[in-house]
């Protein structure tokens, strides 16, 4: 597989070759499908918490009569059946919502989401990414013009600079390949990464 090589204007001026190992993979909609997945639920937290019959307040005393009312029988408010009552299954703090994905599967997920971006123009290769101070100015001017106004960075270094000139635009990441994850390889236009990042995923997928 082989790969363009973008220079500062954004204008493809060689290609380069990619392992096919990971760039020229079958794409597995099931697989990246279910990393994806695993990724997001992944991240949520178990921070709902909701209240049983005995823990919501209430008072005991018995709304009204066994019988003669015409009304069904009630015991008490904190029934689930009342508005206001406690739940039956409640949503607990500990709730665990992560998703066991095998590092094989990992893999060839990844390199599958790869393959595909290699084959839809959306991955591209650069030899460098640099901006001389921390402005997110300058960086913007760079994707200007580039012609880039989604775009995921992967380099094999981030610097300060690099870090703190992206973190203000929106439709920009710079990452380490050891933190290029699937949901961000699908969500944003184009991927760009260095020669050296690349030669890393490869070590990382193969």
């Amino acid at each position: 597989m082989q790969l363009e090589l973008l220079n500062e204007q954004g204008q493809a001026t060689e290609k380069v070759d990619a392992p096919d190992t990971v760039f020229a993979r079958d794409y597995n909609e099931a697989l990246v499908h279910q990393i994806v997945v695993a990724f997001q639920a992944n991240a949520r937290q178990g921070t709902r918490a909701q209240l049983d019959r005995a823990q919501v307040k209430h008072s005991t005393k018995k709304p009204w009569r066994q019988k003669g009312t015409g009304r069904a029988r009630a015991g008490m408010t904190s029934s689930p059946l009342w508005r206001g009552g406690g739940r039956i299954f409640p949503n607990s703090p500990e709730e665990n919502f992560t998703h066991k994905v095998n590092k094989k599967m990992y893999r060839a997920g990844m390199a599958a989401i790869f393959s595909q971006l290699a084959r839809d123009g959306r991955l591209a290769v650069v030899d460098s990414i640099k901006v001389d101070s921390p402005k997110t100015k300058l960086l913007a001017a760079k994707f200007k013009a580039m012609g880039l106004d989604s775009v995921l960075v992967i380099c094999d270094q981030v610097d300060d600079n690099l870090l703190l000139a992206s973190r203000n635009l929106a439709n920009v990441l710079i990452v380490e390949p050891r933190y290029a994850d699937p949901l961000s390889l699908v969500f944003y236009k184009k991927v760009l990464m260095t020669k050296a990042a690349m030669a890393q995923i490869k070590e990382m997928l193969s």
